[in-house]
């Protein structure tokens, strides 16, 4: 049980750290979280548990607050402005994938300690960053987009902008979150796990990625409320 509760305490204090700096420091604070989530993200899929029935991999509810603040960068700040923090994102993964690369290039003064964990971990990451580079980039953009596209739709609908903002959220996220953990989980694990392994792993991601969407929601409501008043 204590897996799940961690997974429950996540994703409160990331979605609160989302509204909090966006509160506090407007878009800039959002930039700064998703170029961290970014980063972290692919640090923290390494590793495999076991919660809520299913084996799944760490870094998804991360990754899904980048889809978080890409939404509310669209909804109160605009479309260039969300693209900009998935270039962000891509500079921050390309940044890191290079420099954590040349660590281990190093040669270990004989006192040193931590080499070896660093290389345990390190070493496994260039397939990760890689395929999670790319995966990003295609569904962020891709979500985006979708997200106004739908925003476009619903207003010449119902002649109101700032109506279905539940829509516009969940029917990007979801679609784009299926496009990414497809993308990843083939990528970034076909050959490392076996076949049953993967398929679980898929599911359970992109159920987590389905209640996040869902609860995220909340909170694109918060943030345009903050920026309202900003305003």
């Amino acid at each position: 049980m204590i897996n799940e509760l961690l997974l429950i305490g996540s994703l409160i204090f990331i979605f609160g750290a989302v509204l909090l700096g966006y509160r506090l420091f407007g878009k800039t604070g959002l930039y700064c979280l998703s170029a961290i989530a970014t980063v972290l993200a692919n640090i923290e899929v390494l590793i495999l548990i076991n919660a809520f029935g299913a084996e799944q991999t760490l870094g998804n509810v991360l990754f899904a607050s980048t889809f978080l603040i890409t939404d509310i960068l669209s909804e109160c700040e605009g479309k260039k402005a969300a693209g900009k923090a998935v270039w962000i994102g891509m500079f921050t993964s390309l940044f890191f994938l290079l420099l954590s690369q040349s660590w281990l290039m190093y040669v270990p003064n004989e006192n040193d300690w931590a080499s070896p964990s660093i290389n345990t971990v390190f070493s496994n990451t260039p397939r990760m960053l890689i395929a999670s580079f790319v995966v990003y980039a295609a569904s962020q953009m891709f979500d985006v987009w979708l997200y106004h596209k739908w925003w476009s739709f619903t207003e010449k609908r119902c002649g109101d902008k700032r109506r279905f903002l539940w829509l516009r959220n969940n029917g990007s996220t979801l679609v784009s979150q299926l496009i990414n953990t497809m993308l990843f989980t083939f990528l970034a694990f076909f050959g490392k796990y076996d076949t049953s392994t993967l398929i679980s792993v898929f599911f359970s991601s992109y159920v987590i990625y389905i209640f996040t969407s869902l609860l995220d929601t909340p909170v694109v409501y918060l943030a345009r409320k903050i920026h309202d008043k900003k305003m």
